[in-house]
């Protein structure tokens, strides 16, 4: 292998300051949070060299006493974080700290509003990590070795935080790294040794891996030694095993934050412990907000798992399923071998004991939120209910509690927001309605003003408003609830049961003899177009609107497979007429052939519109239209 010694100064991308001012306004009324992030970004290094020794103990270099070290300089104004875990390459290093502008940092950038209170929350999904240092720091020297390299390759990373920063490699004779803050000069509060100790213990105690400082002398009969000598100053005890009457709030949310990187603090944990056959220990998390890369197909999600005390892997995302994928936390097993890998965790029987059981306990617990802390649960669905609609498809387990928890928008009131449960919609259901109305469509608006719901808001009937991407996915799957079926109101005959009087039916169905020759004319006009033309029973202002057969795909999934790319098959919509239209009154007695077509052609083409579709031929569109109004002005 090659060293590439020579030193390089690269240029940071134009918003990466930007992003870094905006950490360091947003953060600096909580400082001190810089300690604890790079504290527990040391403590990953450690636990990372543990699980990669497990098949590789020469990583070690004959010191597999893992620690931290934080030291003060006084006379250089510097604070030292050093850790001898895993190191990192000089690829590495550029990966992960050179590029600052990675493509997650832009998408979070991309995020921002230029609201400075709106963009301070927005710190809380991106995770402030390394760049915190810039908080207490006006330059931050990084030096690192990768365990199992020659010493040679050793990397030496340097930047004040604002347009560049230089890296080169360097000689490091043990492995590891360490971080050099370089403090500004209103910031030397960090340069006493009582400060720094306050601020482990208040956010790092929970920390496994050893946290030392020099051992402190006081008075004339303790003579300080020539070598400095270190103590630890963590207490070290696994958080998740001590007994929950024992940890305190602050204590809990402080570990969430230093196992998910967050600065705000979670919306709700669920600390278990399980003894038997499968013992485990379970403490999760969920967030108050959703992180900037849950929608990231490239990223991995998930929970950190250890094997008695011992971190095997982060984000195992075995533990979860995807639509929980923003559960953070860690899961400890008992009687699990230390080097369990991926592979086997897809075939344990014990691993899908314990994915159960904590799924049930999510469930539980946003379960009791929803009951008991609605304010509460309406932020959780606001941040993650796009992601829980997954859920019905992906666990049929528990599809009918997740259905539980869903929210809507609903015809029940004015508001777009999602805050109706299926529960309340049956609870509101006329009586002799047997089914779940919705409909889906690209926006509130376009769902809420839709043709489609006109006979059913006549009666007072309620309707789901349906526009999240997922929501056509979700209502594939979930089919009823609390034994009521969901029905779609764009597909198939609209079949209201008894809210539907006799009248009404033996109306529509002499409606449809009575004008015959008009739906065989306007069938013969659209030709290839349409299915059918038929007579509508939904309509009471609209002239006209389009449907599907019940089992074929509706129009707004079509749209929705075509803006990912994907194919969607042909289907031939139904054009349902209202036949009380005067629109359609007019057309049934127009003599004109040419007229009949433009109009009827206009119909269709609008029909196609009101539910969020394109037009295959817009100008063909614009000049019939055009054409009728002129021969309407000249009448």
């Amino acid at each position: 292998m090659t060293v590439e010694a020579q030193k390089e100064t690269l240029a940071f991308q134009a918003e990466v300051s930007q992003v870094l001012n905006l950490v360091i306004r947003s953060l600096y009324s909580n400082k001190e949070i810089f300690l604890r992030e790079l504290i527990s970004n040391a403590s990953d290094a450690a636990e990372k060299l543990r699980f990669e020794a497990l098949t590789d103990e020469a990583l070690f270099e004959e010191d597999a006493e893992l620690k931290i070290r934080v030291t003060a300089d006084k006379e250089n104004g510097t604070v030292t974080i050093s850790d001898n875990g895993i190191g990192m390459s000089r690829q590495e290093v550029t990966e992960t700290i050179g590029s600052i502008a990675s493509s997650g940092t832009r998408k979070f950038f991309e995020s921002m509003s230029g609201d400075q209170a709106k963009d301070s929350e927005l710190i809380g999904q991106f995770g402030v990590g390394f760049y915190s240092a810039y908080i207490v720091a006006d330059k931050v020297t990084l030096m690192t070795r990768r365990a199992g390299l020659a010493e040679e390759h050793g990397v030496r990373w340097e930047s004040e935080g604002e347009g560049s920063y230089s890296i080169e490699n360097v000689d490091k004779a043990t492995r590891g790294t360490d971080i050099i803050l370089h403090l500004k000069e209103d910031e030397k509060e960090f340069l006493e040794s009582y400060r720094l100790r306050s601020v482990i213990s208040k956010f790092s105690d929970h920390i496994t891996i050893p946290v030392e400082m020099e051992k402190e002398f006081y008075g004339e009969d303790e003579e300080k030694p020539e070598t400095p000598e270190f103590e630890r100053v963590n207490k070290g005890t696994a958080l998740w095993m001590r007994n929950r009457p024992d940890i305190s709030e602050e204590e809990y949310h402080d570990f969430y934050k230093h196992v998910s990187h967050d600065f705000e603090e979670p919306l709700i944990y669920v600390h278990n412990r399980v003894e038997g056959t499968n013992e485990y220990t379970s403490l999760l998390f969920i967030p108050k907000r959703a992180p900037f890369d849950l929608w990231d197909r490239d990223q991995t999600h998930g929970v950190k798992l250890f094997v008695r005390r011992v971190f095997i892997m982060d984000e195992a995302e075995k533990l979860m399923p995807r639509y929980l994928r923003f559960i953070k936390g860690v899961v400890d097993a008992d009687d699990l071998p230390l080097n369990v890998s991926r592979e086997i965790l897809q075939h344990n029987r014990k691993i899908d004991t314990i994915r159960q059981a904590n799924v049930k306990r999510i469930l539980g617990a946003l379960e009791k939120m929803a009951e008991n802390d609605k304010e509460n649960y309406q932020v959780f669905w606001d941040q993650f209910g796009k992601v829980m609609k997954e859920g019905p498809a992906e666990d049929q387990a528990n599809k009918e509690r997740i259905a539980g928890l869903l929210r809507f928008i609903s015809t029940h009131n004015d508001k777009d927001e999602q805050t109706v449960s299926l529960a309340d919609y049956v609870s509101r259901m006329q009586e002799g309605q047997e089914k779940i109305f919705y409909i889906t469509a690209d926006s509130p608006a376009a769902a809420r003003f839709s043709p489609h719901l006109e006979v059913l808001k006549k009666k007072g009937i309620e309707v789901l408003l349906l526009s999240d991407r997922v929501d056509e996915w979700l209502v594939t799957s979930l089919m009823e609830f609390d034994g009521k079926s969901m029905q779609s109101v764009t597909k198939g005959e609209l079949d209201l049961g008894d809210l539907e009087d006799k009248e009404e039916k033996e109306s529509s169905e002499k409606a449809t003899e009575a004008h015959k020759d008009l739906l065989d004319k306007m069938q013969k006009t659209l030709g290839e177009m349409v299915k059918e033309v038929r007579v509508s029973h939904r309509l009471t202002d609209s002239p006209a609107c389009l449907v599907v057969e019940e089992h074929d795909m509706s129009a707004n999934l079509a749209r929705v497979l075509k803006s990912v790319g994907q194919d969607a098959p042909q289907t031939k919509p139904i054009m349902e007429i209202n036949i009380s239209h005067p629109l359609l009154e007019r057309l049934e007695s127009e003599g004109d052939d040419e007229r009949f077509n433009d109009v009827t052609q206009v119909l269709f083409d609008q029909a196609q519109l009101a539910e969020g579709g394109q037009l295959d031929d817009p100008a063909a569109f614009v000049r019939r239209l055009n054409s009728l109004m002129l021969k309407l002005a000249g009448n």
